[in-house]
């Protein structure tokens, strides 16, 4: 994971997400502020009955609503960022998470900027231009999907919405069912790391209270660190062992081959006297939906259910 990658990931996340827009030092060092409760959306709007057809997204996790409810076609701004679905290369960008360019976003005229509720300064400085704004918090799997009604709503696609968040639905209770019941496995999500020569080097992994914490939940596990004071501790070799999950799982967004996924996960394998390790119990998650909080949260929670209860037999269910 590259730096720059690696600090937007952290961040958004942390905020989270999750932002998905992600850049993490206020954070990591515990000063970041509490993860906002879900269903946190608001729309300020003069006529309901308007129509928007010029959106611009501030988040991936909102392109990725977006185009998941049919109105890719109106969306006329995104951050560099946003990258999935395809379709998004050739859509004007508009800056960054924390270096939004105002004069790209008035230049594209937007009848709607949707954005995330961490995105408070950024949404009264649109607003005092005249733009509408929409704010949507993508912190929670239940914040995901109540902004994925509140955004169906506003853009008139409620069919949509609704057939989406019912496939959703659907699908983590799945989970939920057939995992009760069932002994839950100590996890660490490692989310980030140094990349020291020839070894490991710090780790960033889930805390408490975060966006992994609540799909190590529904995936059947519990998490391994049990501090609630950061998002996203940083721990040391000795920090792992003294913590000794029993199962790993690392977000690799930016790795591509199986060859550098092998060489990433090699260097865990020199860590000495952790049950994940010493059972081959680590799993690599490679994918840009790993660390975007939006529809997509649901192919990892899947992933992730599979790799801490290999004992169900998932396909005959």
């Amino acid at each position: 994971m590259t730096a720059v990658r690696l600090k937007y990931t952290l961040s958004a996340l942390v905020v989270l997400f999750l932002a998905a827009g992600f850049y993490a030092s206020a954070f990591l060092s515990g000063k970041g502020t509490a993860t906002p409760p879900a269903a946190k959306i608001s729309l300020e709007t003069e006529d309901e009955s308007f129509v928007h057809k010029r959106i611009i997204s501030l988040a991936p996790s909102i392109t990725e609503v977006l185009f998941s409810l049919g109105a890719g076609g109106r969306v006329v701004g995104i951050t560099r960022y946003c990258d999935f679905p395809p379709e998004t290369a050739g859509i004007e960008k508009v800056g960054g998470y924390f270096d939004i360019n105002y004069e790209a976003i008035l230049t594209a005229e937007p009848d709607l900027v949707i954005l995330l509720a961490e995105h408070n300064e950024t949404g009264a400085n649109l607003t005092e231009f005249g733009i509408q704004v929409m704010s949507v918090d993508h912190s929670s799997v239940g914040g995901i999907i109540d902004s994925i009604r509140a955004i169906g709503r506003v853009l008139e696609v409620e069919a949509a919405a609704a057939e989406l968040v019912a496939d959703l639905e659907k699908r983590v209770e799945r989970i939920s069912i057939a995992t009760r019941g069932r002994s839950r496995p100590r996890v660490m999500v490692a989310i980030g790391r140094g990349m020291e020569s020839g070894s490991i080097g710090d780790i960033y992994i889930s805390g408490r209270d975060g966006f992994y914490d609540e799909l190590i939940t529904l995936a059947g596990g519990e998490n391994a660190y049990q501090d609630k004071t950061l998002k996203f501790p940083a721990l040391s070799v000795e920090g792992v062992v003294r913590l000794n999950p029993e199962v790993i799982v690392e977000m690799l967004p930016d790795v591509e081959g199986a060859e550098r996924v092998d060489q990433m996960a090699e260097k865990w394998r020199s860590i000495p006297s952790v049950d994940a390790i010493e059972k081959e119990r680590l799993h690599m998650f490679v994918g840009d939906f790993v660390v975007v909080p939006g529809p997509r949260f649901i192919l990892l929670l899947e992933k992730m259910a599979k790799v801490l209860h290999p004992e169900i037999d998932w396909e005959a269910m």
